[in-house]
């Protein structure tokens, strides 16, 4: 993806950006899954959201937020007024920390951490009743 130039992203946007925006206008919602990197989201993650400010795609979207890290709190939060800032319709409920998640994750990938799968099944269950609304 190209980095954020404000004097595109608004009239000529590159075509990868306008498939990305359209993208999220199709959508009956988005979920943001994140490391912290740096006490911040990802430079990579914050360039996408950049190129769509100038657009509406994030207005009153259905969003779910997930932050797994070693501690991620910072990020969480830098992500939420992101998301908030760009319109996005997310909840408290629709919002997942996981802090410690190399000791939640087997080697397979999946998730072995009995209170993380149970807070993954609410997570999914307030997501799915926000794009319900």
């Amino acid at each position: 993806m190209p980095h954020f130039d404000p004097d595109l992203a608004a009239d000529d946007p590159p075509q990868l950006i306008s498939e990305l925006r359209s993208a999220i206008d199709k959508a009956n919602g988005i979920i943001i899954c994140t490391p912290e990197y740096v006490f911040s989201i990802p430079s990579g993650l914050k360039n996408a959201i950049e190129w769509c400010v100038s657009s509406v795609v994030f207005t009153d979207k259905p969003t779910g937020i997930i932050t797994a890290s070693a501690q991620g709190q910072k990020a969480h939060e830098e992500l939420q007024l992101i998301m908030k800032t760009v319109g996005a319709k997310f909840t408290h409920e629709t919002t997942l920390l996981i802090q410690g998640i190399k000791g939640k994750i087997g080697e397979d990938g999946a998730v072995i951490d009995k209170k993380t799968k149970e807070h993954l099944m609410e997570f999914a269950k307030a997501f799915q009743e926000l794009t319900n609304t």
